[in-house]
């Protein structure tokens, strides 16, 4: 066995017996559950639940009293459960998936509904939000979370309050104030893979009515999937960021909030394995058999590793991303006499994305490089005006806009061994081999939108909620690709093989050029919400809600262009019908708090993209999927059983399936029979566990009068889910449970505060994979997904000053 993975054992081991032996001891009233949640780090004399605040409904008002299923999870908590990245918020909330290969191929989805947009022409179904400013790229989040004040999660359609509709829900990212009292921090970890991370904070006043915040950040991993041709280590992490904030506050009737941040990430995140392998299309070579025949090796060969657990990959390319990122916004908010107040909230933003992949993920040179090239730029402005509260009727109205410039080029770079990986031929024509395609595409929207939300107190505990939005939108978009060049002149051919040449390179990459394509229109959406106090601590709440999210173009490629016409590049509008009914309470003198909702949700039209079989080549498409239904639970608990002692535990059951999907994308094993177009109707929606639970604990205890010692540890656990979107089972992702533990203790003097902890995310090293995807090349039947982290152990040292 290796000493390493014996060392690492060991210690881990020896760590956490160490810290859960005096923490157990105690208190003798701890039950064994103790070992369950994610909790903050609250006074140990607390023994009630402390309530949070939200700004769903654009005032501060506290979670309970909210009649809409919201979780919100504290940047505290979320530091003590080990999650610093978005994609990993799924481990702390009910209802969330995170599908993450790299930052363009990223989206999250809630109740089973959030496409994935690695189309520039289609955005994302849950709205993502940082300090107010919508961000027009889930990508845009794929950084690290750093001085997070709390996270807010509404589910269901968001649009009468927040700027940009959405159908499926809102992720709100809130981060820290600057303050006028001085505050700093530094926060240093290392583990295994020669993980190190950077956290570096400072805020405080600069004079009598201004303040100012700084925050750094830095992280380095190596990497953790092997490659086998070349030794090298990838799926390494690189990202640096820098925000810094000014807090303008000449006295308690206007404050100006002023936010720059700049962020880059330059690793190689996004590298696929070779996942499942389906059977190969009628008189074509399976995955296998291709790569044998292009590397040479005797046919029976397995040249492709068939264990993906095993996180291993073996491809001869390159393989990089690397981003650049930023933004400026200003919030401003003014209290008027009579208690009215005016909020406006100004943001632009941008986007660029570099890659290098190698596509056909082998050690062949066929696909050598490929990959959008993105350049995304964003402004929005938003205006809002709210009545004062008290009265029997208080209310917000507002007003919108966002512009979006995005552009995109898509280079194919192919090698030597092109015909046989790409086009499954073995002929040695060389009908693409070692050519070059790149393709365009460019898109501005321009969003206006007018919205108001009030609230009827009918009596102290009836009360109406209704809400409506119209918004109008439009989208100028273009796509054209250039033709192939290089490869071996079409005159060098035989004058009778020069026409079926000529057929395949342009059915690739021929010449095609779309012309100016518009889509434009308006938009309703409206909320309606009922919610009786039963007793002061139990509320409880019913909900019907309708949004919609606007079509779009796809630019990402010339998709079905050049044999459908330009018009099929257009998507129409996807349409959501929501109810909820559910309760919010708090029992045992606060010490529990349980919410708990049922919701059924609609859409029609979902939008979604993926690859089909093209004249020759798979194509990427974007699509109305056909309509879908999301219902089920969702379950948030909270506790304080014992002294210093917190219990937490979101969970969901939600059935998320196509009721109609007729030209679907047709599965490998469906493509082996024959069958050219699939009806996925009845079948389960792509990335949507039918099951999720995460559970945790914290227990605080003190070793003396200056120490205090801490034990945290959470489970997120998601049931098995379908990996693409053709619901083949050889891209089924298996269920999985992620146990993350620490162990710190905290001490200090006066201003001064230490906190040191050991910690292991993913403590039993499981392999898991988060999404999967259709191998682009012709005929193969098979699937790569991307990997999750493995274990990782290691320290950190944190001090307050």
């Amino acid at each position: 066995m290796d000493r390493n993975k014996v060392f690492t054992r060991s210690t881990m081991t020896l760590a956490l017996l160490s810290a859960l032996g005096p923490a157990f001891a105690a208190d003798s009233d701890v039950p064994s559950t103790a070992v369950a949640a994610l909790a903050a780090p609250q006074a140990i004399e607390e023994t009630t639940v402390s309530e949070v605040t939200v700004t769903a409904r654009r005032r501060t008002e506290k979670q309970q009293d909210v009649p809409t299923p919201i979780s919100v999870v504290k940047g505290d908590d979320l530091k003590a459960a080990l999650i610093s990245q978005v994609q990993d918020l799924q481990q702390a909330l009910p209802s969330v998936n995170a599908a993450f290969m790299h930052a363009r191929v990223s989206s999250v989805a809630i109740r089973g509904i959030g496409s994935n947009p690695a189309n520039e022409g289609l955005e994302g179904s849950v709205g993502l939000y940082v300090d107010n400013i919508y961000q027009g790229r889930p990508g845009m989040l794929a950084i690290d979370l750093v001085d997070l004040e709390q996270v807010d999660l509404l589910r269901g359609p968001q649009g009468t309050l927040f700027g940009k509709n959405t159908t499926a829900g809102v992720l709100n990212l809130t981060t820290k104030r600057p303050t006028f009292k001085p505050e700093y921090s530094l926060e240093l970890s290392a583990g295994e893979r020669g993980y190190f991370q950077t956290l570096a904070s400072a805020s405080g006043p600069l004079s009598e009515h201004w303040a100012g915040r700084l925050s750094v950040s830095k992280t380095h991993d190596r990497g953790w999937l092997d490659n086998k041709y070349d030794g090298k280590s990838y799926n390494s992490v690189g990202r640096e960021g820098l925000r810094g904030q000014l807090l303008y506050q000449p006295d308690d009737n206007f404050d100006l909030r002023l936010i720059a941040d700049y962020n880059q990430e330059n690793d190689t995140q996004g590298t696929l394995i070779s996942y499942g392998f389906g059977p190969s299309a009628p008189g074509k070579l399976n995955l296998q058999q291709a790569t044998a025949a292009a590397l040479g090796l005797p046919a029976g060969s397995q040249p492709i590793n068939t264990d993906p657990t095993k996180y291993e990959v073996n491809f001869d390319g390159n393989q990089r991303a690397v981003v650049y990122q930023g933004g400026v916004s200003a919030e401003a908010n003014w209290r008027l006499p009579s208690g009215y107040s005016l909020t406006s909230i100004t943001g632009w933003r941008y986007w660029n994305f570099h890659p290098h992949n190698d596509n056909d993920q082998t050690a062949a040179s066929a696909l050598v490089d490929g990959g959008f090239i993105v350049k995304h730029k964003q402004f929005s402005q938003e205006l809002r005006f709210a009545s004062p509260v008290g009265t029997n009727f208080d209310y917000v109205v507002g007003a919108y806009y966002y512009h979006q410039n995005i552009k995109d080029d898509f280079l194919i770079q192919l090698g030597p061994k092109a015909d046989i990986l790409l086009l499954n031929s073995t002929a040695g024509l060389g009908l693409v081999d070692n050519t070059t395609g790149l393709s365009h595409g460019k898109s501005t929207t321009d969003s206006y939108a007018l919205f108001g939300q009030g609230n009827w107190h009918i009596s102290e505990q009836l009360e109406f909620t209704g809400g409506l939005r119209g918004t109008s939108e439009s989208k100028d978009a273009r796509t054209y690709r250039d033709a192939l060049v290089g490869g071996i002149p079409l005159t060098a051919y035989p004058a009778t093989i020069r026409p079926i040449v000529a057929a395949t390179r342009n059915a690739i990459g021929g010449a095609y050029d779309s012309g100016d394509l518009h889509v434009s229109g308006r938009a309703p959406s409206g909320l309606a919400t009922l919610s009786y106090k039963v007793t002061p601590d139990l509320l409880t709440y019913t909900t019907l809600s309708h949004g919609e999210k606007s079509g779009g173009v796809n630019i990402s490629g010339v998709g079905s262009a050049p044999t459908l016409g330009a018009d099929s590049l257009k998507i129409r509008p996807e349409k959501a019908d929501n109810f909820e009914l559910g309760f919010k309470s708090k029992w045992l003198n606060s010490r529990l708090l349980i919410n708990a909702n049922y919701f059924q949700t609609r859409i029609k039209d979902y939008q979604t993209n993926a690859f089909v079989q093209g004249p020759i080549t798979p194509v990427l498409i974007l699509t109305n999927a056909g309509d879908v239904k999301s219902s089920g639970v969702e379950l948030d608990i909270k506790a304080r059983p014992a002294r210093g002692l917190s219990l937490n535990l979101t969970g969901s059951y939600n059935d998320a399936h196509y009721t109609k999907f007729n030209n679907a994308p047709v599965a490998a094993e469906l493509a082996a029979a024959g069958i050219t177009k699939a009806d996925l109707s009845g079948q389960p929606v792509v990335g949507a566990p039918k099951w999720i639970a995460n559970p945790g604990a914290r227990y605080d205890f003190h070793l003396n009068d200056d120490v205090r010692q801490y034990v945290v540890t959470n489970y997120a656990w998601r049931s098995d889910a379908q990996g693409y979107i053709d619901d083949s089972k050889y891209a089924r992702i298996p269920a999985y449970g992620l146990l993350n533990l620490a162990t710190g203790w905290q001490f200090g003097s006066g201003s001064r505060q230490w906190d040191v902890s050991l910690w292991a995310k993913n403590a039993l090293d499981k392999r898991y994979f988060l999404t999967a995807q259709a191998s682009q090349l012709t005929g193969g039947g098979a699937y790569t997904a991307a990997v999750g982290t493995p274990r990782t152990v290691g320290a950190t040292a944190r001090l307050e000053f």
